[in-house]
């Protein structure tokens, strides 16, 4: 079974992704940790991180896997590496190279045969996984969000800064020429603004119980 959640950064995808992993034992996969690994990749080069085919020929000479949530290059966590100020003003460019996407896609389809799995990301209901069995979009205001980044990572500078990039990173990934940010036609739709991790993860549930019974 594949449960796919989209939405804007920062509106709880990660969070609740992972307490639905962890009470129905699937599997987690967040597809934007793969951008910003690559991205890492690339920084932890020297490389031109504007290089875009530099990075997908980069990307290609490193493993990428999943273990305990947390993605790895060649086997060792990098988890602690993806959200520092740095990546943060690269990924949202670096994922809209539409080679990269596709060689993502393919391994996160890859990975995920015969699994049941929780996958979060910006195209997962759209792009990645348009057949997924229960597809949710979560959403909330920018300020909200930002609010929510800083609280996470307070090292990343001021809160207009913080709901600057936000802002900025919305209307890229609403415009990429491949695998834009969209509400899926069939998807639940759920607004986190003023919901609690539990209130959100109960609706969650419920269309995943209401697909098993063959509800969906």
């Amino acid at each position: 079974m594949i449960v796919a959640i989209d939405g804007p950064a920062g509106v709880g995808k990660s969070t609740i992704a992972r307490m639905i992993a962890d009470k129905c034992g699937f599997s987690y996969l967040n597809s934007g940790s793969f951008y910003r690994a690559y991205t890492y990749n690339q920084q932890s080069r020297g490389a031109d991180v504007q290089d875009f085919p530099s990075v997908l020929e980069n990307a290609k000479k490193i493993r990428l896997s999943i273990k305990n949530g947390e993605i790895c290059i060649d086997g060792k966590s990098v988890e602690d590496k993806l959200h520092t100020p740095a990546v943060d003003a690269s990924v949202a460019q670096v994922s809209t190279y539409a080679p990269l996407r596709a060689y993502v896609n393919e391994q996160l389809r890859e990975i995920t045969k015969g699994m049941d799995v929780i996958a979060e990301g910006r195209d997962i209901t759209t792009v990645v996984f348009p057949n997924a069995d229960v597809k949710c979009y979560f959403d909330a205001t920018p300020e909200v969000r930002a609010k929510r980044r800083l609280a996470q990572h307070p090292e990343n500078g001021s809160y207009e800064h913080v709901l600057d990039i936000i802002k900025m990173r919305d209307e890229i990934d609403k415009n990429k020429a491949v695998g834009a940010l969209k509400i899926a036609p069939d998807a639940l739709y759920v607004d986190t603004s003023y919901l609690t991790m539990d209130e959100v993860c109960e609706r969650v549930l419920s269309a995943i119980f209401s697909c098993k019974n063959g509800n969906k």
